[in-house]
């Protein structure tokens, strides 16, 4: 598609109020909550259906946070029981979590690529100008 993208619809059922953060959420999460919630409302693109994705991905992109925090604080490397090193255990955690923040992220319209993408029009329609 060249031009000008076109920009996200307001669904039908679309929230315009979300609620506040889940009191389980971690506080990482929480911030995270607080960071997406105001462009998920005005865009009206979230229904109630959606909350536990909206829930999951604040979750995962907390879980990136402290799993980062912990690797600053500890190291990349740790010292084994034997004697060896090897990459710290949280790098397993940071990379599961990153993977699927990226994923919920890409589901609820959160990244540029999701945000641009746009039901085919008519005339995008291969079999348009078949008698169907």
């Amino acid at each position: 598609m060249r031009g000008r993208k076109p920009d996200l619809k307001a669904i039908e059922g679309g929230l315009s109020r979300l609620p506040p953060a889940p009191s389980w959420l971690p506080t990482e999460g929480k911030a995270e909550w607080r960071r997406v919630v105001p462009a998920l409302k005005d865009r009206r693109t979230i229904t109630k259906a959606d909350l536990p994705m909206l829930e999951a991905y604040c979750l995962a992109a907390g879980t990136v946070r402290r799993a980062q925090a912990t690797i600053a604080a500890e190291g990349d490397i740790i010292t084994t029981d034997k004697g060896g090193s090897r990459r710290h255990p949280a790098f397993q955690t940071l990379f599961q979590a990153l993977t699927e923040s990226r994923r919920l992220a890409s589901e609820l319209g959160l990244t540029p690529a999701s945000r641009n993408k746009a039901a085919p029009s008519e005339s995008d329609d291969e079999l348009g100008d078949l008698d169907l």
